[in-house]
């Protein structure tokens, strides 16, 4: 009895830990495709999950929200609707990962992501964002 109430008092921590169920990315790759896809969804809260937080990145990331909820409705739309387009996903080393990428709703620009692995998660840095 002892062993399942210590069992749910574990499972409801870690539940209040990540309260969304969001998955701790994989690697590299699947943290910057998280990020993406949730920026142009306007999931800020789940993009956020995926970033590192920290004070340059997290004014950033707020910034970048402000700018989506400022969109014209169609263009929002466009973005929540288009698909990634990796261009070079390439580790510099174990802990760092540039991830390059455009969206179908702007081909024309591009837009390079640091990923880096710390304490074992892999989280976006916008702070080395590079166009």
């Amino acid at each position: 009895m002892k062993k399942t109430i210590g069992l749910f008092a574990i499972l409801a921590i870690a539940a209040c830990n990540n309260q969304k169920g969001y998955q701790k990315a994989e690697d590299a790759q699947d943290a910057g495709r998280q990020f993406i896809e949730a920026s142009l969804k306007g999931n800020y809260e789940k993009a956020r999950f995926y970033m590192l937080k920290d004070s340059v990145n997290l004014p950033m990331l707020e910034a970048q929200e402000v700018n989506y909820q400022h969109m014209p409705d169609k263009e929002k739309r466009d973005y929540r609707e288009s698909d990634i387009r990796p261009i070079e996903i390439k580790p510099e080393n174990d802990s760092v990962t540039i991830y390059t990428y455009h969206h179908t709703a702007n081909l024309k620009d591009t837009t390079t992501l640091r990923i880096v692995r710390i304490n074992g998660e892999w989280l976006v840095d916008l702070k080395s964002i590079l166009k």
